[in-house]
């Protein structure tokens, strides 16, 4: 508790010794003099709460003295105490009140008399300028209140009835402040809400919330609607309410809502128009791939089979470009998994060596390899991807190499426990890049220079794909290079090590297609080519099947006859495979209910699986794909029916 300052002053030196010895104690401060002069001087600088003032003083008396003080607005609210050894008449006691004084000690001074008035006047000082410290308080709250871009009222609690309101409801619903006294605070909202905002006020007040947040919208004065964030506190029979219009943040939210929205559609479109351009590019190669296969069974001469090679070639080639796209859209739609597997790494890395080797011979390349011996045999690697990788990055080294070498070179750069970091580096001798380009290599259908699709083909896909998928595994691609002296692209990642994968059984699956014994399969497509190929692959297997081209077909048949097996397009004008196959799994009955279904798409995307399998098909093989899937697929699920027919 801070001290009470009191101020003493008298004409005689000993009067304030006595005085000073009478007050002495821990909870006051005292200030003393002889000259008035130098008292009004304390009082000012030393906020003085109670005056002992003599009367009779030379050159300014104590009446004069405490005019002084009353005058100014520093010092006015002192509490004065006359002590005189004057007469106690009336007319000097009324003349001391007059001048400001509350009470009179006289000389000679009683101790207890004295330090009983001084006690309680200590006490009154404290009681007054706990006074002034909350009217300050509340004054300045009141700035505050009046100037606050917030609506703040006081409504009473039992009749929801607006006590007090500032000027911002004004501002910001176009109300005059003085009409709304008296008004009902439910009368704030629409009509939708006022029910709402009723029962939320009725629960602040049952419960006797001290703090809470709600949003309502709220009409103005012109009849607009805004979006109001109230923020209510209960206490003492009253709701303190705060209200802050929040229409820009409720309107941007909605734009952020319905950009989303905007965007996800968007995406939608975009996976529906790929997983259709998908269908519609992949039908027509497995068609081409399909019947170069047939053809090749049947007598050819030595011309027909070089032309039946170079149609191979070239659906191969159709079918990689085609894939380079989709992969590109897969990435960009989030759509990409990596998958990682244990796989000898060393015979990876061979394999793509060995493939690329023969095409480095035809243009008189060397063709270098050099792996680290420090490397583990078995990683944990998406051995498809990575190969993928390497491909991409060699096949360009080789493509833009005229003379001298190509050198792939795998080495370890860094060791943590059971994790190994290597750098792929891929080197050539070939016609290097631009500086200027390095950037814009990475970039999808960008290329070196705008005539190196002209005079080497591609799409400039191929380094677009590969820096996605080093990105996608983690890993950071970087390149070099000096125009007409070559390049470097190396790649480096963290494998962890891995224990020996199973040896994968290589068969060899021409003389695996045996025939089926009394097997009649319904087969749903509406390419032409495409069914030509499938009724040549089934009557080669000896299997008795029918031929529809819709959904609605399929439905047909099969309500009129049994089949083992249904082989179904996803994508068919009139009834998808998608709805077929949830047809016949909700609406027939047993045993055709259960019929086993393979489900033959050209889409590429995992979605599309995921969601054959949800409408109910056994089974999924993408297009294009060899006679051997097909067969294998159908063999597992007839095995699969005939032991659960056996189990019945």
């Amino acid at each position: 508790m801070a001290p009470v300052n009191i101020l003493i002053v008298d004409d005689r030196e000993e009067n304030i010794i006595a005085l000073s010895a009478l007050l002495e104690r821990d909870d006051i401060r005292l200030f003393a003099t002889t000259s008035p002069n130098e008292g009004l001087k304390i009082a000012w600088e030393n906020q003085i709460s109670i005056a002992l003032i003599d009367v009779q003083m030379p050159g300014m008396d104590g009446f004069e003295f405490v005019e002084m003080l009353k005058s100014n607005l520093r010092t006015k609210d002192i509490l004065v105490i006359f002590v005189t050894a004057i007469s106690k008449e009336t007319k000097y006691a009324v003349k001391g009140f007059d001048a400001g004084a509350i009470d009179y000690l006289y000389k000679p001074l009683d101790p207890a008399i004295t330090q009983a008035k001084v006690d309680a006047f200590i006490q009154l000082a404290r009681y007054q300028a706990e006074i002034k410290q909350k009217n300050e308080e509340l004054q300045n709250m009141a700035v505050v209140v009046k100037n606050s871009a917030d609506i703040i009222c006081a409504v009473d609690a039992q009749t929801l009835l607006i006590q007090n309101i500032n000027p911002a409801v004004e501002k910001i619903m176009g109300f005059n402040a003085r009409e709304l006294i008296g008004a009902n605070i439910l009368n704030f909202a629409i009509d939708d809400e006022k029910g709402p905002f009723e029962v939320k006020l009725k629960e602040i007040i049952k419960d006797k919330q001290s703090s809470s947040v709600s949003e309502f919208k709220f009409e103005t004065f012109d009849n607009r609607i805004i979006w109001a964030e109230c923020r209510v506190a209960y206490q003492n029979k009253m709701l303190f309410l705060n209200i802050s219009d929040i229409s820009a943040q409720k309107n941007f939210e909605a734009e952020l809502i319905k950009s989303k929205e905007n965007a996800e559609y968007g995406k939608k479109v975009k996976e529906t128009f790929l997983a259709n351009m998908s269908h519609e590019l992949r039908t027509p190669v497995n068609g081409i791939i399909g019947l170069s296969d047939l053809l090749r069974k049947t007598p050819l001469n030595e011309q027909q089979v070089s032309m039946i090679d170079l149609l191979d070639v070239s659906s191969q080639s159709l079918l990689g470009v085609i894939n380079d796209v989709l992969d590109i859209s897969k990435m960009e739609a989030g759509k990409f998994k990596i998958v990682r597997e244990a796989n000898n790494l060393h015979e990876l890395i061979r394999a793509v060596y060995g493939l690329l080797k023969f095409k480095a011979d035809e243009n008189n390349i060397e063709f270098l390899l050099d792996i680290d011996p420090e490397i583990p045999l078995n990683l944990m690697v998406d051995s498809l991807r990575l190969n993928q990788i390497m491909m991409n990055l060699l096949s360009n080294a080789i493509k833009f190499t005229k003379r001298g070498y190509v050198k792939l070179t795998v080495a370890v750069v860094g060791r943590e426990e059971n994790l190994i970091n290597l750098k792929f580096s891929v080197e050539d001798s070939g016609i290097g890049i631009p500086e200027n380009r390095l950037a814009a290599i990475f970039d999808s259908f960008e290329q070196a220079e705008d005539d190196t699709a002209t005079k080497y083909g591609g799409t400039g896909l191929g380094l677009a794909i590969v820096k996605k998928l080093v990105e996608l595994k983690g890993g950071e691609l970087t390149v070099s290079s000096s125009e007409g002296e070559g390049s470097t692209f190396n790649f480096t990642n963290w494998y962890t090590v891995a224990d020996k994968p199973k040896e994968k059984v290589v068969v060899k699956t021409e003389r695996l297609l045996g025939q089926f014994e009394n097997v009649s399969i319904l087969v749903a497509e509406d390419n032409l080519v495409n069914q030509f190929m499938l009724a040549k692959m089934l009557k080669d297997w000896d299997v008795y099947f029918e031929m529809v081209d819709d959904g609605r077909k399929v439905l047909d048949r099969l309500k009129a006859k049994d089949f083992d097996l249904i082989l179904m397009d996803t994508h068919m004008p009139e009834l998808n495979g998608y709805e077929t196959a949830k047809t016949i799994r909700r609406d027939f009955d047993s045993p055709k209910r259960n019929v086993p279904i393979i489900s033959l798409s050209a889409a590429a995307f995992d979605h599309e699986q995921q969601e054959a399998i949800s409408a109910g098909m056994n089974d999924w093989l993408s297009k294009p794909f060899q006679p051997h899937e097909l067969h294998g697929k159908i063999n597992e699920l007839l095995k699969q029916a005939e032991s659960v027919k056996s189990q019945v």
